[in-house]
């Protein structure tokens, strides 16, 4: 860590118009100065926001049925993976939808297992089945390579869904990507509070972010989603990596991008900080940012093709 903090440091570039910092752990061009080169106030390729895609469903034996949206397109292909407890629809997967259908390239977001539109019992859902979900999309729906853009745990699962898929996958996007995230939280809390937790086999983890100002987790899936952490050695991740986070995130902390970009054992890694987003990133900014990450990746894809 020590040398990738010297690297870090020398790299950092600050781009005041849009409050955020890249952090390069790569050798390759300048991600902001591609940005510099593009309209001030607009993506190169401004987003029509039009109709809803129609859900389909997934049919898998022995499996739950997946809601999911797809259109057809140019590859790469997109695909959204949501955070916990989220679905197809939150802002960050629809601004993606439309940004693609303005692009004319390939795209897929699903709801999990247990989750929204999609069929199964969420108690008895976990971060392998999850994992077992993405898989299923990228296998079953997806054809030819694939843009995964993670938020939160979709940034964890992205990780496992590219070591798994290293054909398939061609880069990756995370969103305040929480990778380990629900058992560093789980861990950190007092061992009284721990044994607790194991006794009752539910922890409220409190959150703003749901109505009742907590979500209610099996003490098993914390246990289960143990088997999936990354962070504990290098990630044997070879494509190109972008990781946005927000600087007030108070649930995941920017540092976890930090990790996952020291982890990952791919040369083209970024880390891009905005300082005044928090958890969900979903304000005009970032959404902005988003698309821009989304668009500069398909060009480097394409140019590397051509």
């Amino acid at each position: 860590m020590a040398g990738m903090g010297m690297a870090a440091s020398a790299a950092w570039d600050p781009c005041w118009r849009w409050g955020w910092m890249s952090v390069s752990f790569g050798f390759h061009r300048s991600f902001s100065t591609l940005l510099a080169r593009k309209p001030e106030h607009a993506p190169r390729r401004r987003p029509a926001f039009r109709q809803k895609t129609s859900i389909s469903f997934l049919s898998r034996p022995d499996l739950p049925n997946l809601a999911y949206k797809r259109l057809k397109g140019k590859s790469p292909g997109i695909i959204f993976i949501p955070g916990y407890m989220s679905n197809m629809n939150g802002t960050k997967a629809l601004a993606v939808e439309e940004f693609c259908k303005s692009l004319g390239h390939a795209f897929i977001s699903f709801d999990y297992s247990g989750v929204g539109n999609s069929d199964g019992n969420l108690q008895e859902c976990t971060v392998g089945r999850w994992r077992k979900d993405v898989l299923s999309v990228i296998d079953d729906l997806a054809v030819g390579p694939q843009i995964l853009v993670g938020s939160s745990l979709g940034g964890w699962l992205m990780l496992h869904a590219a070591i798994a898929r290293p054909q398939k996958v061609v880069a990756l996007i995370g969103i305040a990507s929480a990778v380990d995230g629900l058992v560093t939280q789980f861990n950190q809390l007092p061992v009284e509070t721990k044994k607790e937790i194991e006794m009752k086999g539910v922890w409220s983890m409190p959150s703003k972010y749901n109505e009742e100002g907590a979500y209610h987790i099996q003490y098993s899936f914390i246990k289960e989603a143990e088997h999936h952490c990354l962070l504990h050695s290098p990630i044997p991740v070879n494509c190109p990596v972008r990781l946005l986070h927000g600087m007030e995130d108070d649930i995941v902390s920017w540092h976890t991008s930090i990790q996952v970009a020291d982890r990952v054992i791919s040369k083209d890694v970024d880390v891009i900080l905005r300082k005044h987003s928090d958890h969900r990133m979903k304000e005009k900014a970032d959404l902005q940012l988003l698309v821009y990450t989304i668009d500069d990746l398909i060009d480097k894809l394409s140019t590397v093709v051509n």
